[in-house]
Protein backbone atom coordinates (compact mmCIF):
# COMPACT_ATOMS: atom_id res chain seq x y z
CA UNK A 1 0.00 0.00 0.00
CA UNK A 2 1.17 2.93 -1.21
CA UNK A 3 1.49 6.66 1.23
CA UNK A 4 -0.37 9.87 -0.27
CA UNK A 5 2.57 12.71 -0.54
CA UNK A 6 0.91 14.40 2.36
CA UNK A 7 0.83 11.27 4.13
CA UNK A 8 4.36 10.81 3.41
CA UNK A 9 5.19 14.45 4.38
CA UNK A 10 3.51 14.06 7.74
CA UNK A 11 5.62 11.08 8.42
CA UNK A 12 9.26 13.11 8.16
CA UNK A 13 9.57 12.54 4.17
CA UNK A 14 10.93 15.68 2.73
CA UNK A 15 11.10 16.08 -1.27
CA UNK A 16 14.66 15.44 -2.73
CA UNK A 17 15.62 16.47 -6.11
CA UNK A 18 18.61 15.26 -7.36
CA UNK A 19 20.92 16.34 -10.90
CA UNK A 20 22.84 13.40 -12.46
CA UNK A 21 25.39 14.20 -14.99
CA UNK A 22 26.75 10.91 -16.97
CA UNK A 23 28.48 10.03 -20.31
CA UNK A 24 27.14 9.23 -23.18
CA UNK A 25 28.45 5.22 -23.25
CA UNK A 26 29.04 6.12 -27.22
CA UNK A 27 30.50 9.52 -26.64
CA UNK A 28 32.84 9.72 -23.66
CA UNK A 29 33.47 12.91 -23.72
CA UNK A 30 30.10 14.48 -23.97
CA UNK A 31 27.98 14.73 -20.57
CA UNK A 32 24.05 14.68 -20.04
CA UNK A 33 21.88 15.72 -17.63
CA UNK A 34 19.11 13.74 -15.83
CA UNK A 35 16.60 15.25 -13.07
CA UNK A 36 15.29 12.68 -10.61
CA UNK A 37 12.82 13.74 -7.90
CA UNK A 38 11.14 11.25 -4.82
CA UNK A 39 10.25 11.77 -1.07
CA UNK A 40 13.13 10.80 0.88
CA UNK A 41 14.29 10.66 4.20
CA UNK A 42 17.00 12.79 5.58
CA UNK A 43 20.23 12.58 6.12
CA UNK A 44 20.39 9.11 4.98
CA UNK A 45 18.59 9.41 1.83
CA UNK A 46 17.60 5.60 1.58
CA UNK A 47 15.69 6.04 -2.30
CA UNK A 48 18.59 8.55 -3.98
CA UNK A 49 21.00 5.79 -3.11
CA UNK A 50 19.30 3.00 -4.16
CA UNK A 51 18.76 4.98 -7.05
CA UNK A 52 21.65 4.88 -7.90
CA UNK A 53 22.98 1.96 -7.63
CA UNK A 54 20.49 0.75 -9.97
CA UNK A 55 22.07 3.23 -12.36
CA UNK A 56 25.32 1.84 -12.06
CA UNK A 57 24.08 -1.67 -12.22
CA UNK A 58 21.56 -1.29 -14.88
CA UNK A 59 22.25 1.47 -17.26
CA UNK A 60 25.31 1.54 -19.91
CA UNK A 61 26.16 5.76 -19.13
CA UNK A 62 28.73 5.84 -16.07
CA UNK A 63 28.07 8.71 -13.52
CA UNK A 64 29.95 11.50 -13.59
CA UNK A 65 28.73 13.49 -10.87
CA UNK A 66 25.32 14.14 -8.32
CA UNK A 67 24.19 17.51 -6.67
CA UNK A 68 20.90 16.95 -4.53
CA UNK A 69 19.01 19.12 -2.57
CA UNK A 70 16.42 18.45 -0.04
CA UNK A 71 13.24 19.96 1.38
CA UNK A 72 10.47 19.36 3.84
CA UNK A 73 7.56 20.73 2.07
CA UNK A 74 5.74 20.07 5.83
CA UNK A 75 7.21 21.45 9.35
CA UNK A 76 5.47 20.76 12.40
CA UNK A 77 4.75 24.32 12.95
CA UNK A 78 3.43 25.02 9.70
CA UNK A 79 0.36 22.91 9.58
CA UNK A 80 -2.68 24.60 11.65
CA UNK A 81 -6.04 23.91 11.11
CA UNK A 82 -7.80 27.09 10.23
CA UNK A 83 -11.40 27.61 12.19
CA UNK A 84 -13.12 30.14 10.23
CA UNK A 85 -12.47 32.62 7.54
CA UNK A 86 -13.11 36.68 7.32
CA UNK A 87 -14.01 38.74 4.45
CA UNK A 88 -13.50 42.16 3.87
CA UNK A 89 -15.14 44.32 1.50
Amino acid sequence: MSLTETELMLKGYGLTTAKIFYRMPDFKSVLNTYVWQEYDLAPDHPKLFEFIEFWQDKIEGPLHSVAFSHRKMIAPGEWRNVVGELTLH
